[in-house]
C-alpha cells in the first residue's frame, strides 16, 4: 500500500508542469530598522534639495552662490524619491502578503491619507497667510488636492512635491490586481514583475498617454525592482529575481539621466551626471544588503521612530521651510539656520504623527473595516 501510493505520488509530480515555490526561508518580520534608516535618508536628501539646491526663490540669491560647497551634494537629493520607490516595492509586496484586496486597501489608505489631509491644509494655511514665495492656492484646488487626485484633474498641487503620491497611487492600484486575483503568491507576485516590465518599456515608446498614465515608464522600474528584493528576502535569491533587478537597473538608470536633466531645469545649475547614476546603484545595493540578510543586525530603536517620520516630513517641509528661510535669512548664520529648520521640521513630523496621524489613522481604519464587513456580508446575502 505504502509502495502505491508513494508510486502514485512521483507519478504526479513527475507528470505536473508547475514547479512548486520555494519555501519562506525565514519568518515574515514587521519593521526593518535598515529600512526605516533608508526611508530617513531619502526625505533628509530631498529636505537637502529642496533648501540648498532648488530654485526656490526663497534665498536671496541662487544656492550656488550661497553654499558653494554644499549646493553640490544637495543637487542630488531628488534621487530620494528613487530610493522611495524602491523602498516602497519592497515594503508594499511584504505588506500585502495574506491580505485580501479589501484589506490591502484599507492599510494603504490609512498609511497615505490622513497625515496628508492635515499636510494640505496646513500648507495651505501657511502659503495664505504668507504668500512670499508661492502664491496661495484656491479654495477649489485645496478640496480637490484632499482627494490626492489633483494630477488626474489636472489641479496644481499645494505642495510640489505631492506629485510622487499620485505615482505611489498608481503603483497601489496596479498591484491591487495581483491581491485580488485568488491573493499574492510567489508565483503571480513574478509574473506581475515581468509583465509591468514589459508593459512599461513598450508604453515608453508607444506613444499613448493612457499607457504612460498606467504603467508608468519612467518610475515602473525602482517598485519592480523593490518587490524582487522582497521576494529575495522572503524565499531565497535565484537568477531570474537577479535579472529583473538588474534589467530594472539598466532600464532605470536611462530615466535617472533624463530625470537629473529636469532636475537641472529647476535647481538653475548644471552638475555632473555620473553621480546620479553611482547614486541608483549604490541604492540597489543597499536594498540588496536588506533582501539578503546582510543588515539583520541593525536594530536600533531610534531608527523606527526616524522611520515613522519620514512621510509628515515630507509632506510638510518644502513650502513651509521656503517660507520660514525667507523670513529669517539674516537673522542666524544661514549653516545654523538650516540646522535649526530641519530640526523644527522634524519635531512638527513627530507631532504630526503623534497627534493627527495615528489618532486619525485608527478612526479610519475603524470605519473602512466595519464598511467592508458591511460589504461582504451583502455579497454573502446577496
Amino acid at each position: 500500500m505504502h509502495s502505491t501510493v508513494h508510486s502514485t505520488v512521483i507519478s504526479q509530480q513527475e507528470r505536473s508542469p508547475v514547479p512548486v515555490p520555494p519555501p519562506a526561508r525565514r519568518r515574515p518580520q514587521g519593521r526593518l530598522a535598515a529600512l526605516d534608516g533608508l526611508r530617513l535618508l531619502a526625505a533628509l536628501m530631498v529636505v537637502a534639495y529642496h533648501y540648498l539646491a532648488f530654485n526656490s526663490g526663497a534665498w536671496p540669491a541662487p544656492s550656488e552662490k550661497l553654499f558653494p560647497v554644499a549646493h553640490v551634494p544637495a543637487s542630488y537629493g531628488w534621487l530620494g524619491v528613487q530610493l522611495f520607490f524602491l523602498i516602497s516595492g519592497f515594503v508594499i509586496c511584504m505588506s500585502a502578503w495574506g491580505k485580501g484586496v479589501g484589506d490591502f486597501a484599507v492599510s494603504r489608505a490609512t498609511r497615505l491619507y490622513p497625515a496628508y489631509w492635515f499636510a494640505v491644509l496646513a500648507v495651505s494655511l501657511a502659503v495664505s497667510l504668507f504668500p512670499v514665495v508661492n502664491e496661495a492656492p484656491r479654495l477649489s484646488n485645496i478640496a480637490v488636492n484632499l482627494t490626492m487626485l489633483q494630477d488626474p484633474f489636472g489641479v496644481a498641487p499645494v505642495d510640489g512635491v505631492y506629485w510622487t503620491l499620485w505615482v505611489e497611487v498608481r503603483f497601489y492600484l496596479l498591484f491591487a490586481l495581483v491581491v485580488a486575483w485568488h491573493g499574492l503568491t510567489y508565483r503571480r507576485a513574478v509574473a506581475f514583475c515581468l509583465l509591468w516590465g514589459v508593459g512599461a518599456a513598450v508604453a515608453s515608446t508607444a506613444g499613448s498617454p493612457l499607457l504612460t498614465t498606467l504603467l508608468m515608464p519612467g518610475d515602473a522600474w525602482y517598485f519592480i525592482a523593490g518587490i524582487a528584493f522582497y521576494l529575495m528576502h522572503r524565499f531565497r535569491p535565484n537568477l531570474l529575481l537577479w535579472l529583473i533587478v538588474a534589467g530594472c537597473f539598466l532600464a532605470g538608470q536611462r530615466f535617472v539621466l533624463e530625470a537629473h536633466r529636469n532636475a537641472e531645469h529647476y535647481m538653475g545649475h548644471r552638475v555632473p551626471q555620473w553621480p546620479s547614476v553611482l547614486l541608483l546603484a549604490l541604492f540597489f545595493g543597499a536594498l540588496a544588503a536588506v533582501a539578503l540578510g546582510l543588515t539583520r543586525r541593525i536594530t536600533w530603536g531610534w531608527l523606527s521612530t526616524a522611520g515613522v517620520l519620514t512621510y509628515p516630513l515630507y509632506l510638510l517641509h518644502e513650502r513651509m521651510g521656503w517660507i520660514v528661510i525667507k523670513y529669517a535669512d539674516g537673522l542666524l548664520p544661514r549653516p545654523l539656520l538650516l540646522m535649526m529648520l530641519v530640526m523644527v521640521m522634524l519635531a512638527a513630523a513627530w507631532l504630526v504623527h503623534r497627534l493627527v496621524e495615528r489618532p486619525l489613522a485608527r478612526l479610519v481604519r475603524q470605519g473602512l473595516r466595519r464598511a467592508l464587513a458591511e460589504i461582504r456580508a451583502g455579497h454573502a446575502q446577496a
